[in-house]
């Protein structure tokens, strides 16, 4: 999640237009090159996959171009209805109303010293969108002796890395495949002056369900990301999805919203 390097994927862009009077002759945009977008993307020596945007994932090289072609592309999405949803094609990426009431996962023991407090994070965390919409995360101890990518026996794992601060933690969208499906806590999410932790995993849970960051939407104007997202309510600027860097409104308590709420209801009713 969460540490975010502010990149201006256009060099000038005109979001939205005023109310009334005439219409601004729109500004040209220049576009980011693919060289640009790169230098600002970090690959996970363990995993492979590509880190872009603070905690976005690209499982390969052409799913990291796609993302390219999307963020340079000036395209700023629809601009109607807080909470938005990963959609592609048309249709909203996300778990089938049975898997979301067993979104089983196992904690690494190779947290050593921190593992409770992950346990614990986790267990907040979870209870937040549980109390929000119909899921149900699961913890599964057992696995957590054997809790890596490979451990077909959850759903996801959540393990310990170490980036050397190039993001505090990071997560997955309902259609990655089980190699990638990993919330990953870098060991600087447990220095002092970190973000709390239970803040941090409520935001990366919330992309396990399927919900992108509520700044890729044009009323934050900032830290616009791409346009495959479907807005479930009004744009919310104190979600816990919106980083406060940009733009938002929130701390980095990052607790749900009464719109966060309604939005996760109304995807998994």
């Amino acid at each position: 999640m969460l540490k975010f390097r502010s990149v201006a994927f256009l060099a000038s862009v005109t979001l939205l237009g005023t109310a009334c009077g005439p219409e601004a002759a729109p500004e040209e945009q220049k576009k980011m090159s693919w060289e640009e977008f790169q230098a600002n993307v970090y690959q996970e020596p363990e995993t492979g996959v590509f880190i872009y945007a603070g905690d976005q994932m690209a499982e390969d090289e052409a799913e990291l171009r796609a993302a390219y072609e999307q963020m340079a592309g000036g395209d700023v999405g629809q601009t109607t209805g807080e909470l938005c949803v990963y959609s592609s094609g048309g249709n909203d990426i996300k778990w089938t109303a049975s898997q979301a009431l067993n979104l089983t996962y196992c904690v690494s023991t190779k947290f050593g010293g921190n593992y409770s407090k992950v346990v614990s994070a986790m267990n907040t965390a979870a209870s937040a969108w549980e109390g929000a919409a119909k899921v149900n995360f699961i913890h599964v101890s057992a696995q957590d002796s054997n809790c890596t990518s490979r451990n077909s026996n959850v759903v996801f794992d959540v393990s310990p890395v170490n980036v050397g601060g190039q993001y505090l933690a990071r997560a997955f969208f309902p259609n990655s495949s089980r190699r990638s499906r990993n919330v990953l806590i870098d060991n600087s999410a447990f220095q002092a002056g970190a973000p709390g932790l239970d803040g941090i995993l409520r935001h990366e849970l919330g992309h396990t369900l399927g919900f992108r960051h509520e700044h890729t939407r044009p009323e934050a104007g900032a830290c616009y990301e791409d346009n495959q997202w479907r807005a479930l309510t009004s744009y919310d600027s104190s979600s816990v999805m919106h980083y406060p860097q940009c733009n938002g409104t929130n701390t980095w308590n990052l607790t749900l919203t009464t719109l966060d709420k309604q939005g996760a209801a109304s995807l998994y009713p």
